[in-house]
């Protein structure tokens, strides 16, 4: 996913985009300013103009026509310009001459007609610079209060930004997490800001005082969860070795020699899952085949009732980079689910260039039941209270933690299909 912008950034984009909307602003003010100037006033001032000659006129017939720098008089059409006669006859009203630059306005009183030539170069050039002129001053004011505007917006978010980088500079992996030093903030930060890094500082204690529990507990449960699981070891091997044991008995102590190393492995995967770093674990080349068929002869314990036929289907020899202990844990999981939710039937392993299949034809699940699988101790409505609603929940946490994704496919009466992706195999 694409990162956001920071605060700074959406700070300069906000006044960046603000400026360019006053300068638009501006510019079309000027622009329609012009217009109603040339539309509304300059006419309405030609129209004055013809009013009062006339009014002049029928008093003085020798009241001359009006004849200034911008504006003249005609009454005889043979002294108005070639490109105006071209146009004649013209009604009354107002009429635009493009190469000219000249508005014309015919007035007509007692069958006489007075044509008002306007030369608009000059009160153009007047228009653009008196509107240029307080436009810019406009401008310089608008674009000066930004910029102002701007540098305090930047001293205000200035703590904000220090802060982040506090926070992100945070080493996890170090003893404790909570580096804020409030001297070093900058003097201008507001008191909200300095509330806000005294709460993260007061959080980084707690997850400091967090951590240091779950390390304690990790350390003492890794030891005192091995020892009793190491004297069981030892006893089952000083058993093996007395000769009079007969072949149930032997039976006996190597299921609960495997059961030991079951729960040694268990133990493994529960304390790598409580940590946050994989520093500890032993990473290798690890054949998924191998795994399968070991975790197939360890799930005969829990197949010794229902004795379903258990097959593997290999494809394809998938080596991937993981732990093998991590992995046998996964896929055992897997494995004894199928067992316990089939009654009657069978259960098919495929091992595909990278991903394994493992289906049963089991009671099966709805489209519901299969969105909730993977939560603590959830079982279907079907499974009649077998297991304990926690394997599925470990492979979760374990697909999760090593991006071993999983696709599920089940209906009720029809089994259930779970496949897991290794994306990352070294083929």
């Amino acid at each position: 996913m694409k990162p956001h912008r920071g605060l700074i950034h959406k700070i300069n984009r906000a006044y960046i985009v603000q400026g360019l909307f006053i300068s638009i602003a501006a510019l079309l003010s000027v622009f329609f300013a012009k217009i109603v100037l040339e539309e509304n006033l300059i006419k309405e001032a030609i129209r004055q103009e013809a009013d009062y000659f006339w009014e002049k006129y029928q008093s003085d017939d020798s009241f001359p026509l009006p004849d200034t720098q911008n504006l003249t008089g005609y009454f005889d059409v043979e002294q108005l310009p070639n490109d105006i006669k071209k146009r004649l006859p013209l009604p009354q009203g107002f009429y635009e001459i493009a190469e000219q630059h000249t508005v014309v306005y015919k007035s007509r009183r007692n069958d006489k007609d007075l044509y008002l030539l306007y030369f608009r170069d000059q009160v153009d050039s007047l228009a653009i610079y008196y509107g240029l002129f307080p436009l810019t001053l406009i401008l310089i004011f608008l674009y000066t209060t930004l910029w102002f505007s701007y540098r305090f917006s930047r001293r205000m978010v200035s703590p904000v930004s220090w802060l982040a980088n506090q926070v992100n500079s945070i080493d996890f992996s170090a003893k404790q997490i909570s580096p804020i030093n409030l001297d070093d903030i900058p003097s201008e930060t507001d008191e909200e800001i300095q509330l806000l890094a005294k709460s993260i500082i007061h959080l980084g204690e707690r997850v400091d005082r967090f951590i240091e529990r779950e390390r304690n507990f990790t350390r003492d449960a890794s030891h005192e969860l091995r020892s009793p699981l190491t004297v069981i070891r030892i006893a089952t091997d000083m058993l093996q070795a007395e000769p009079s044991l007969s072949a149930q008995a032997m039976s006996s102590l190597q299921k609960i020699r495997r059961a030991a190393d079951d729960m040694e492995d268990l133990t493994a995967a529960f304390l790598l899952l409580a940590r946050e770093s994989d520093d500890a674990l032993t990473l290798e080349t690890v054949n998924v085949n191998d795994i399968l068929h070991q975790e197939v002869d360890r799930a005969e314990l829990f197949n010794r009732v229902k004795q379903l036929p258990i097959s593997v289907s290999e494809q394809s020899q998938l080596d991937i980079h993981a732990s093998a202990k991590v992995l046998s844990v996964f896929l055992g999981n897997l494995i004894r689910n199928a067992i316990l939710y089939t009654e009657s039937g069978t259960i098919q392993i495929t091992v595909t260039a990278n991903s394994v299949i493992i289906e049963d034809s089991g009671v099966g699940m709805s489209k519901e039941e299969v969105d909730n699988i993977f939560m603590p101790y959830y079982r279907a409505k079907n499974a009649n209270n077998i297991g304990h609603g926690v394997g599925l929940t470990i492979v979760k946490r374990l697909s999760e933690r090593f991006n071993w994704p999983l696709k599920v496919n089940s209906f009720p009466g029809e089994g259930t299909r779970i496949e897991v992706f290794f994306y990352f195999s070294d083929q």
